[in-house]
Order: C-alpha cells, then structure tokens, then sequence
C-alpha cells in the first residue's frame, strides 16, 4: 500500500504529534455545529491561517468521508489528479483514500485523472488533515489536485463531481483547500479579496472566475473553489456564508505584503 508522508510537517505545522495536536485544539472553539456541502478553507502556516481553518471546521460536522480539492502548486501531475489508492499520513495520525468514492470520480467525467505525482510534494491538502483527523478519527479522503481548467471544464468537473458523490450514497463533504489573494499590501488585498467571496457567497463559479481574472486576484485555489460551487449547488446547495476572514499583515505585523485567508462553508 501506498503510504504518503508529509511534505510540511514542521514547517506550515508542528511536526510533533503532541504540540501539533495541542495547537490544532488551540484553533478549534465550541460552537454549534452544522451540516454543510461544501467548505472552503486556508492552507497557510498554522501561525497565520489556523485560527480561520479551525473556526471552519468548529462550524461544521465532518462526516466519514471528505473530498479534498486545491491547487497543484508543483506543476507535477495531470491537469485535475486523483490519488485513489493508498494512505496519507499526518504526525496525529493516518487517513486512508477511499477508493471506492474515488473510482466513482474518475469515472464520472475524462477530466479527472488517476495519478500519484502531483500529490507527492504538494502541501494544500495536506494542511488541512490535522483538522479533519482531530474532528473525525474514521474520515477517509480522497485527494484531488487542479492544476489548469477553463470555466467551462470546472462546470463539467462539477456536476460530474456532484453526480458520483450522488452514485455514492454516503453524506460526503467536499473541502476546497484555497488561500486568497498573495503579496500586496493589506488594504488592496482585503479590497480585492471582498470582490472574490462576494462571488463565492453568490455560489457564481463564473463570476468567481472572472472577476479573480479581471481583477488579478491571485486566490491560487480560484478553480478548486469554481468546481466545488459547481457540485454544490448541483447537489443543492443554496447559500453560503463567510465564517472568517484575515491576513498574515495580522500575525507578522507586515502590512505591506500580505496573504489574505477567508474561511466560508457552502450548504
């Protein structure tokens, strides 16, 4: 069995289970929880994104299964990748893929591709696992990466999701992995980034798309999020709502290049 091992461990995140453990605790808070379609979530250093991911998932139940989409930083792989096989593991533990689901993606629609490349080095999804593994020790995973997709192939990929996730039976929830707009000062950011969750909210994967463009926004999860807002609301999602929002500017005191991170659950 294929075992994928941290990337990042020590890095983004502590990489002792202990104090990794503690510091995931740290950024979870009691609230109700509800059930959701779809979340979008930060992936940055712990220091600086992890009180809006764990505000995230404090809001929402996490069921068994989780499809995990975000960007292929790398430039490896295929242009949307699915690891289908095998076992990710975090220093708190282990999430198994479950292959079944991801036997159902692949073969909903030739845009999803199996392959193991672009998941080897790339650290969007793994920084969500800590999370999910702390909320639900029995959640499998399955991990996919997108690196290049027109609008119109994150609508296709969409609904081609949302139709699987439908053959598949189970409550599924689908995490997209996204910071939102990198390396300019905290007021243009915090403008620009308002201009993207405003789309988001919209459930407009379009408009998201576009306005990311027009606007260069660089939300480096922009086609993840498009796809997710495609299966959601094909899987009948009619709202979404903003949890959290900040910037590094926050943590390092650097305003001047800052990344923003926006934390947003789609039901």
């Amino acid at each position: 069995m294929l075992i994928r091992r941290p990337c990042v461990a020590g890095k983004f995140y502590r990489g002792d289970p202990k104090s990794l453990k503690k510091d995931v605790e740290g950024f979870l808070i009691d609230r109700p929880k509800e059930k959701a379609v779809a979340v979008i979530a930060p992936h940055a250093g712990y220091m600086y994104s992890g009180a809006v991911a764990g505000e995230v998932y404090s809001s929402v139940e996490v069921p068994d299964d989780i499809v995990l989409i975000g960007p292929n930083h790398t430039g490896m792989g295929k242009k949307i990748s699915v690891m289908s096989e095998g076992v990710w593991e975090v220093p708190t533990g282990k999430l198994n893929i479950n292959s079944a689901l991801a036997g159902l993606i692949l073969g909903a629609s030739p845009l999803f591709s199996a392959d193991i490349e672009a998941h080897m080095a790339e650290h969007s999804l793994e920084v969500q696992l800590p999370f999910i593994h702390e909320l639900n020790r029995n959640a499998s995973i399955v991990p996919v990466t997108v690196m290049t997709a027109t609008a119109r192939e994150c609508t296709e990929a969409g609904r081609a999701l949302a139709g699987a996730l439908r053959s598949y039976g189970k409550e599924v929830l689908i995490v997209v992995s996204s910071d939102m707009n990198h390396y300019e000062s905290d007021e243009e950011t915090r403008v620009k980034d308002r201009a993207a969750i405003e789309a988001v909210l919209k459930l407009d994967s379009t408009g998201l798309l576009s306005v990311t463009s027009a606007k260069d926004i660089s939300m480096c999860g922009v086609l993840p999020a498009a796809i997710a807002i495609e299966a959601a609301k094909a899987l009948g999602a009619k709202e979404a709502r903003l949890v959290k929002y900040s910037t590094s500017g926050e943590t390092s005191g650097d305003m001047d290049h800052v990344v923003g991170y926006a934390g947003i659950i789609i039901k």
